[in-house]
């Protein structure tokens, strides 16, 4: 189960990446706690995995980052949303509502479905 586990969050990490950025800028060890806070087991990613995703997202133009220091402490770099980063969350959510809900009718024997 563990493959599966892997390649679902591949295939997911992505958009869930950009919900979170789109609720509120975050830095990394923000992100990988939140991630594993509501994604359980299912999100539990190390900031090995987490820094190669951010930076393609970064490199696409659809986060940017900014550093921030806070009064005590040590500088963050935080991750924030950008324009092109909101339209691409929208797609993708399209994307995943129909693709959950071609799923759905596989587990629920619709075959009532598109052919």
């Amino acid at each position: 189960m563990a493959g599966l586990q892997r390649e679902m969050k591949r295939g997911t990490l992505e958009l869930v990446l950009l919900a979170l950025l789109e609720e509120r800028d975050r830095y990394g060890y923000e992100l990988v706690s939140d991630l594993e806070g509501r994604g359980g087991e299912f999100f539990q990613v190390k900031e090995g995995t987490l820094y190669p995703v951010l930076y393609r997202l970064e490199d696409n133009g659809w986060i940017e980052s900014y550093r921030d220091i806070p009064k005590r402490g040590v500088p963050r770099k935080y991750y924030r949303l950008t324009e092109q980063g909101r339209e691409y969350l929208a797609t993708l959510r399209g994307e995943w509502s129909r693709f959950r809900d071609a799923v759905e009718r596989f587990l629920e024997g619709d075959d009532h479905g598109q052919h």
